[in-house]
C-alpha cells in the first residue's frame, strides 16, 4: 500500500480518499501474507512520515484490501478481530462472510455481532473494505427505542383508563387496552365479592379489536396462583398456571403448551384490587416489568371506579331514604302529589310532605319547605319526616303536634349551630259518612292551601302561624275545613308562587296566576291536579333556574274513592290503571 492509497485519511473518521488511477500498483504478487508482521525497520522509514499499517491499525473500523482477483492482501487488526474467517492470502469470498463475499455492502450479523460493511474502489482494480462493529449502538438506539414505545404505550394506558368510572367499563377497557401489545389473552379478575370474583377476558382477533367476555367464578374455583394474586403476593413459578387457567376456563382457545402466562396483582388501597393474568409465547424481564407498569396504572384506574360505585350507592341509598313518599292511602281521600327540586342531578331538596294513618281513621298529612337547598336542606326534611312519624304516635292534634315538631326542631339546630329553619302546613283529614272530609290544619309560617269547591270558586283559607325552628312555642294558626265530595285542597310550597319567568324572565308567577291556573279544575282528580299545578309552573320558568317545587292535593272522593299516583320530575312508569283514570 502507498501513500496514494490512504492519502487524507482520519483516524477518528475511519475514512480513506480514493485514490488516483494513474498511480502504480501498490502490491506484487510475492509480498509476505501478513504485511501488519513483515514492516521495514524502522530505520528503513523516512523520519516524518508515519508508518501507514500503524496508522490503519487504529481506525475504529477494521480494514480488508483485496487485489483485482479477490485475494485478501491485507487486514486490519480490528478486522482480524471482527472477521476471523478472513485471511490473506485467501479469496475473500471464501471466507464464507455475508455481504463481503458477496460483493453488498451494508449491514449484516456474523458471529453475534452486527456489522456493516462499505466498499472503496482502489487504484489497479484492487479494493478494500470497511468493516465496522455497531452491534452496541443498534443496542442503544433498540433500547432507547423500546422504551420510547413503553412510555407511549402506558401514556395511551393513562389516558384511556382515567375516563371510566364505572368498574365494568374500567374493567373491560384494561383488558381491551392489554392486547396485543402485553399479551395474546389478557384475563383481569376481581377480588371476590359476596364469594363470586367476576373476571374479564379479551383475546385477539386478527387485525380486528380485541374481543372481549366476561363471566363470574365461585372464590374457591379461582387458580392457586390467581388467588395468591388477590394476596399481594406475585407467582414466580407458572409453568403450570396456563394449563390450570385452561381448566379454570379463563384462557379458553388458547394451547396449554407453547405459551406461557404470568399474574401480576393490581395494587389497591389496602389490598389488590384485582389480579391480570396475561399470555402469550414468552416473556423477558423488560416484559414483566411493562405488565407490572400497565398494572399498577390498571389498579389506579379500578380503585378509582370501585371507589366512585360505591360512593354512588352510598348517595342513591341516602338519597331514597330523603324523597318525599307518596301519601298513605286512606278511605275516602284521593291524594295527588309532585315534585321537582331545584338541582335536578340530585332529585332531592329541601321540600318535603307525606302522610301517616290514625288509629281512629284519620291520617295526619303535611307539606314543608326548610330554609335552603341541596343536600343540607333534604337531610334536614329528612329529619322532619322522622320526627313527624315518631310524634303522631304521641300526639295527633295539628297544634300540638307541630309545636312539639318546633321543639325538636329547634333543638337540632342549635346543636349543630346551622340556623335553619322551616314553614309548614300540617293537618288531620277525617272521612266524613256522606263522602266528604273534615281537614283540621295548623300552619307554621307557611302559604295558604287553596279549596277548590263544587262550584268551581277557589279559596284561601286563612291560615297563619310563625316560622318552626326559630323561637320556643311559636304561635300556631288553627283552622278547620270541611271539603264536600268532589271538593279538593291544594298545599303547594313557595317554589310555584316564586318562580321567575315571564317574557323578561324575572318576573314571580304569584298566587293570582296560580289561582288562575287551577279554577275550573275542580273536576280533575287530585293527582291531574297536582300534574297540572307542577306543568303550568315550569312552563312559567320555561327552563330557567328555580327553587324546589312540592305540590299536595286532598280530594274527598266518597267512601270508594282511588288512590293516589306520585309525580316527580320524572316520572316512573305509570300504573295501567291510573293512566286510564287520568286519561278519562
Amino acid at each position: 500500500m502507498t501513500a496514494s492509497d490512504v492519502r487524507d485519511c482520519d483516524p477518528g473518521e475511519g475514512r480513506l480518499s480514493t485514490p488516483s488511477t494513474t498511480r502504480s500498483p501498490a502490491w506484487s504478487a510475492d509480498l509476505p501474507p501478513r504485511p501488519t508482521t513483515a514492516l521495514p525497520p524502522p530505520s528503513d522509514r523516512g523520519s516524518g512520515a508515519p508508518d501507514l499499517f500503524e496508522v490503519v491499525a487504529h481506525f475504529r473500523e477494521g480494514l480488508v484490501v483485496c487485489d483485482a482477483t479477490g485475494v485478501v492482501r491485507h487486514v486490519s487488526p480490528v478486522a482480524e478481530r471482527l472477521l476471523p474467517g478472513v485471511t490473506p492470502g485467501e479469496l475473500l469470498s471464501a471466507a464464507g462472510v455475508p455481504g463481503l463475499s458477496d460483493g453488498i455492502a451494508g449491514g449484516f450479523s456474523y458471529r453475534g455481532r452486527r456489522l456493516t460493511a462499505r466498499q472503496v474502489p482502489l487504484s489497479g482494480a484492487r479494493y478494500c473494505w470497511y468493516v465496522e462493529d455497531v452491534t452496541d449502538s443498534i443496542g442503544r438506539a433498540d433500547a432507547l427505542l423500546a422504551e420510547r414505545a413503553r412510555s407511549a404505550f402506558l401514556a395511551v394506558v393513562g389516558d384511556k383508563l382515567g375516563h371510566p368510572l364505572h368498574p365494568d367499563r374500567a374493567a373491560a377497557a384494561v383488558v381491551r387496552l392489554a392486547v396485543p401489545t402485553l399479551a395474546e389473552v389478557a384475563v383481569l379478575v376481581l377480588a371476590p365479592r359476596a364469594g363470586r370474583a367476576r373476571w374479564w377476558r379479551a383475546s385477539r382477533a386478527d387485525d380486528e379489536a380485541p374481543m372481549v367476555d366476561s363471566g363470574a367464578l365461585a372464590a374457591g374455583d379461582l387458580p392457586a396462583a390467581i388467588a395468591d394474586g388477590l394476596t399481594g403476593v406475585e407467582p414466580h413459578a407458572v409453568d403450570w398456571l396456563v394449563e390450570q387457567a385452561v381448566d379454570a376456563g379463563l384462557l379458553s382457545g388458547l394451547p396449554s403448551t407453547g405459551s406461557a402466562a404470568r399474574v401480576v396483582p393490581l395494587p389497591g388501597r389496602d389490598e389488590p384490587v384485582g389480579v391480570l393474568l396475561v399470555a402469550r409465547p414468552w416473556y423477558d424481564e423488560a416484559d414483566v416489568e411493562l405488565i407490572r407498569a400497565f398494572a399498577a396504572r390498571a389498579g389506579a384506574a379500578l380503585t378509582t371506579a370501585l371507589l366512585y360505585r360505591d360512593q354512588a350507592e352510598v348517595a342513591d341509598t341516602l338519597q331514597a331514604s330523603l324523597l318525599p313518599v307518596e301519601p298513605t292511602e286512606a278511605a275516602g281521600v284521593q291524594w295527588g302529589t309532585a315534585y321537582r327540586p331545584a338541582q335536578a342531578g340530585l332529585r332531592i331538596g329541601g321540600d318535603f310532605y307525606g302522610s301517616h294513618r290514625l288509629v281512629d281513621g284519620g291520617s295526619v298529612f303535611f307539606l314543608g319547605d326548610v330554609s335552603g337547598k341541596g343536600v343540607e336542606a333534604a337531610v334536614l326534611t329528612g329529619q322532619l319526616r322522622q320526627c313527624l312519624q315518631a310524634l303522631h304516635r304521641l300526639e295527633s292534634h295539628p297544634g300540638r303536634l307541630l309545636r312539639l315538631l318546633n321543639d325538636a326542631l329547634l333543638e337540632t339546630t342549635q346543636a349543630s349551630g346551622l340556623g335553619r329553619f322551616a314553614t309548614i302546613v300540617l293537618g288531620v283529614v277525617r272521612p266524613q259518612s256522606d263522602g266528604g272530609l273534615i281537614l283540621t290544619l295548623a300552619g307554621g309560617g307557611h302559604l295558604p292551601p287553596l279549596v277548590l269547591r263544587a262550584s268551581g270558586e277557589v279559596e284561601s283559607v286563612p291560615l297563619q302561624g310563625m316560622l318552626i325552628g326559630v323561637v320556643p312555642d311559636p304561635r300556631v294558626g288553627e283552622v278547620t275545613v270541611r271539603l264536600a265530595s268532589g271538593e279538593t285542597c291544594l298545599l303547594y310550597s313557595d317554589g310555584v308562587t316564586e318562580a321567575r319567568g315571564g317574557r323578561r324572565g324575572d318576573e314571580q308567577f304569584g298566587t293570582e296566576r296560580l289561582v288562575s291556573a287551577v279554577t275550573g279544575c275542580q273536576r280533575m282528580p287530585a293527582q291531574a291536579l297536582a300534574e297540572r299545578v307542577e306543568q303550568v309552573t315550569c312552563d312559567w320558568l320555561a327552563h330557567g333556574d328555580h327553587d324546589d317545587i312540592a305540590v299536595l292535593a286532598l280530594r274527598a272522593a266518597g267512601p270508594s274513592g282511588r288512590g293516589a299516583r306520585h309525580l316527580h320530575s320524572v316520572p316512573a312508569p305509570a300504573d295501567p290503571d291510573q293512566q286510564e283514570e287520568i286519561d278519562a
